[in-house]
């Protein structure tokens, strides 16, 4: 397995842990003002879905496991397994709750992401960076407020909670980032 800088590596990235494979969930890396800038990597074990938590040094190296990514289309979720289906050979393949996290909220029918394949088991996903979605329930506009202005809560057409700006009212397409499910900007559909 090739070997890989710590501060290159990210979010869905697989790496040989002392001989366990782990997916990065998250990579964060710090420059502080004084020493040495460091990254931290949050992972899950593919063998039993342990988190682990390392810091690195940015210089420090890593094995990178090599994984089979490829364009599938979400079809259905069943339970707490969601189901994608590649387009080239129409195999269908369940994805546990757990792969996803947070960001199932984000999916959409027939919405391509990028799925990692390890040894034909789902290891990670990639969304689309963006969605738009529309706004079902937020406070009503005060008088005055501008663009720039405060942020008030909005709940979204998937059930998820987000912060918008004041002019927004419901009924309102919005972009926003399926990573963090933060408001991007007013949908220009």
């Amino acid at each position: 397995m090739p070997k890989v800088m710590a501060s290159a590596l990210r979010k869905g990235n697989v790496v040989d842990l002392e001989g366990k494979l782990c997916v990065v969930m998250t990579a964060e890396s710090t420059r502080p003002g004084k020493g040495t800038p460091t990254t931290q990597l949050e992972m899950r074990r593919i063998s039993d879905g342990v988190k682990v938590v390392q810091r690195y040094k940015t210089t420090d190296t890593l094995e990178r496991a090599f994984i089979d990514e490829q364009p599938y289309n979400y079809l259905f979720k069943d339970g707490d397994t969601y189901t994608f289906m590649n387009q080239d050979n129409y195999e269908q393949v369940p994805v546990p709750a757990e792969i996803l996290g947070d960001q199932a909220v984000y999916l959409q029918e027939n919405m391509q992401v990028k799925l990692s394949l390890f040894q034909g088991v789902p290891v990670a996903i990639e969304l689309p960076q963006r969605v738009t979605l529309e706004i079902t329930e937020t406070e009503p506009t005060m008088k005055g407020q501008t663009a720039s202005g405060s942020f008030k809560p909005a709940i979204l057409s998937n059930g998820a909670r987000t912060m918008v700006p004041g002019h927004i009212v419901v009924g309102t397409k919005v972009v926003i980032m399926t990573e963090d499910g933060s408001y991007v900007e007013r949908s220009k559909e």
